[in-house]
C-alpha cells in the first residue's frame, strides 16, 4: 500500500496542476472612438457587448469615449472596435493632476475633455527639464562663470 499510495498521490498532484486555469481578472478598457450620432453609439455598444467576457459597455457620445468592463482582454476589445471601421484608439487622456508637467507641448491637447491631458511617457518631460536646468545654472551662485546681474 505504501508504493501504490505514493503513486496515486503523485498522480493526483500532477493532474491538479494541469487542471488549474488562469482566471482572467476584471478589467476596465476605455477607448476613444470617433462617433457622430446615436446610431454610431448603438453600433459600438452592440459590437463591444458581444465580446466574450464583457459585462457592461458604457458609451459617452459627448466625450467620444467607450468603456468596457468585464473579464476581457484589451487587444480583443480594440480589435472588435476597429472591426466597425471607426477611428479607434485606447483612451489617451489622464487627469492633469497626475502628470508632473501637464502643459508641456506633447501633453496639452485642445480636444481633451475638461481637466484632462494626453498621457505622455516620462522621457518627454526629462528633456524639457534638462533644458530648464541649463538656464537656471547660468544664473546660479555656485557657478563661477555665471552671469551676475543685480
Amino acid at each position: 500500500m505504501g508504493v501504490e499510495g505514493t503513486i496515486e498521490y503523485i498522480s493526483d498532484l500532477l493532474s491538479s496542476v494541469k487542471k488549474k486555469k488562469k482566471k482572467k481578472q476584471m478589467q476596465t478598457v476605455a477607448l476613444k472612438v470617433r462617433m457622430d450620432c446615436d446610431g454610431c453609439a448603438r453600433k459600438m455598444k452592440g459590437v463591444l457587448s458581444s465580446v466574450k467576457g464583457a459585462k457592461s459597455v458604457d458609451v459617452d457620445l459627448k466625450q467620444q469615449k467607450v468603456t468596457v468592463t468585464g473579464f476581457v482582454e484589451p487587444k480583443k476589445v480594440l480589435a472588435a472596435a476597429k472591426a466597425t471601421k471607426k477611428k479607434v484608439e485606447i483612451w489617451p487622456y489622464v487627469p492633469y493632476n497626475i502628470v508632473s508637467n501637464p502643459y508641456v507641448s506633447q501633453a496639452y491637447d485642445k480636444k481633451a475633455p475638461p481637466n484632462h491631458v494626453r498621457a505622455i511617457p516620462a522621457t518627454a518631460t526629462v528633456t524639457e527639464s534638462t533644458m530648464d536646468d541649463r538656464y537656471t545654472n547660468m544664473f546660479s551662485d555656485e557657478n563661477p562663470n555665471a552671469c551676475s546681474i543685480m
